[in-house]
């Protein structure tokens, strides 16, 4: 039998740098210290590169997760509002965090490119338990709806050019 997946394309690419763009939370997988998987819901963003960040409270277990073990995943891609669910595209990205701290000098140029796309954050920037997480891709799967599966690679999902 053939591999269900299809080498990536430019329409692939497209639709997972759409999937990326439109996204403003994703369902982030992580390991806890003892082993066992989270998954749960994040704000999500792009940097000004096209990147993937969050802002996320250090009280988050998945926080403590990720500072521990950086490897995780995330999902993005939301069903419409008819239709078989499984049918939807959706994106999962595998991912290394990266926490930029306050004091880093990228720090104010990407708080302000994140705000000018989610100015609801504004508020979480202001306590001090907030940090923004960069997530360096490795690797990504796109489903783009029944028979349409692609592996990507990082560089698939930065803005062309």
């Amino acid at each position: 039998m053939a591999s269900p997946i299809r080498p990536a394309d430019d329409d692939a690419r497209a639709l997972a740098r759409d999937l990326m763009g439109q996204a403003r939370f994703a369902a982030l997988g992580v390991l806890l210290e003892d082993g066992g998987p989270l998954v749960t819901r994040v704000a999500f963003g792009l940097d000004p590169q096209g990147r993937p960040v969050s802002l996320i409270s250090e009280l988050a277990q998945h926080t403590r997760a990720l500072r521990q073990r950086p490897a995780c995943s995330l999902l993005v891609g939301e069903p419409g509002a008819r239709g078989d669910p499984l049918a939807h595209p959706r994106l999962s990205l595998m991912a290394r965090a990266e926490f930029i701290p306050r004091a880093a000098p990228e720090h104010a140029a990407l708080a302000a490119h994140y705000l000018s796309r989610r100015p609801g954050a504004k508020l979480y920037l202001q306590f001090s338990d907030f940090s923004f997480v960069q997530f360096r891709v490795t690797a990504a799967h796109l489903n783009g709806g029944f028979g349409k599966a692609f592996d990507l690679a990082a560089a698939d999902l930065l803005p062309p050019g």
